[in-house]
């Protein structure tokens, strides 16, 4: 499903006394989240103009004008920061995991297995492991190019061919 607003982080806490915030960053590097000019906080999505950002450690340091002491930014700690969906691009055939959330998981042959929806999507290091709930029961599908065949979010379908014994069955609905 397509979202207005991606989660970009959190921030954690301040660095320095001029109003400069860290931030524990929930994206794949230091280029995606430095590209956005605007940002908005908090469940309002209170708009602000980003003055510059720079990676510090685990975490990234981030500048809002308009932040410009310590009493400020200290109020901001354990806000969520968005960026506007629009604003964010990726290319083709890839996506943001919180669109993941809801999509429906079908046979990429058969359109009418229908496996479950992803309710959650974790990540091992090695993958993204994708948490599929059908009927009360959670299953654990790697995300790999050999599972994952297509996803499109705006449809909220993404298309499998899942590995022998996820799924109850699997093993009669692909011998391959």
């Amino acid at each position: 499903m397509l979202l207005e607003y991606l989660e970009l982080g959190k921030i954690v806490s301040t660095h320095g006394v001029r109003g400069e915030l860290r931030v524990q960053a929930w994206c794949d590097s230091y280029d995606f989240f430095s590209s956005f000019e605007k940002v908005y906080l908090g469940k309002e999505k209170k708009e602000y103009t980003v003055d510059a950002s720079r990676p510090h450690g685990n975490v990234m340091l981030l500048t809002l004008s308009g932040i410009c002491d310590l009493d400020a930014a200290n109020a901001l700690r354990n806000t969520i920061i968005y960026v506007k969906r629009e604003d964010a691009s990726l290319g083709d055939s890839k996506y943001f995991i919180a669109e993941l959330i809801g999509c429906n998981v079908v046979d990429a042959d058969d359109e009418s297995i229908i496996y479950g929806k992803i309710k959650d999507v974790t990540n091992t290091g090695a993958s993204d492991i994708w948490h599929i709930v059908k009927d009360g029961k959670t299953y654990l599908l790697p995300s790999i190019p050999d599972v994952v065949k297509s996803v499109e979010v705006e449809k909220d379908i993404a298309r499998i061919k899942p590995l022998k014994g996820i799924f109850e069955g699997a093993e009669e609905i692909r011998e391959d």
